[in-house]
């Protein structure tokens, strides 16, 4: 069994909390998360017709406390927390994921036809003296299995 989501804040961000309620570390999201039902309609992975799905999955124990920007073709940038995913809705073809963090930037490109659903895995781990993430794509039924106990931190198209 998987612990519960930390709810929204009032101001419709979310944090991810490590550590215990004293001396816990909280990594937060910029912007307000999509309500629950747009989650909750998101985690179906449904395809939809005309268009490419990408699922954007963070889920890694070894990282666990920075904010990491994801954007795809150069726009549509979100910002993504530890324990998060994001759903991306294009147009069919092929497109050029980045994502950068404090200490640098990685690339994937990924392309895929109209009604596809694709999945991809920031690979990431943070030590004291510093950060390295990757994107990989991810095995559909793994990143399925994961997304499913995260937080949709971002709904594009």
């Amino acid at each position: 069994m998987s612990k519960p989501l930390r709810p929204a804040n009032a101001d419709g961000t979310y944090c991810f909390r490590i550590g215990n309620s004293l001396r816990g570390r909280l990594t937060c999201t910029p912007r307000p998360i999509p309500s629950d039902a747009v989650e909750t309609e998101a985690k179906r992975f449904e395809p939809v017709p005309g268009r490419l799905t990408i699922y954007l999955v963070r889920k890694r124990w070894g990282d666990a406390i920075n904010v990491v920007r994801v954007a795809i073709d150069g726009a549509s940038a979100v910002d993504t927390v530890p324990e998060s995913f994001v759903r991306w809705r294009l147009p069919a073809g092929r497109h050029h994921l980045t994502v950068t963090w404090p200490e640098g930037s990685a690339a994937l490109d990924i392309s895929g036809v109209a009604g596809e659903v694709l999945f991809v895995e920031v690979i990431g781990s943070v030590w004291s003296w510093g950060s390295n993430y990757r994107l990989e794509p991810g095995d559909t039924a793994e990143s399925r299995r994961r997304a499913m106990t995260l937080r949709l931190v971002a709904d594009r198209g």
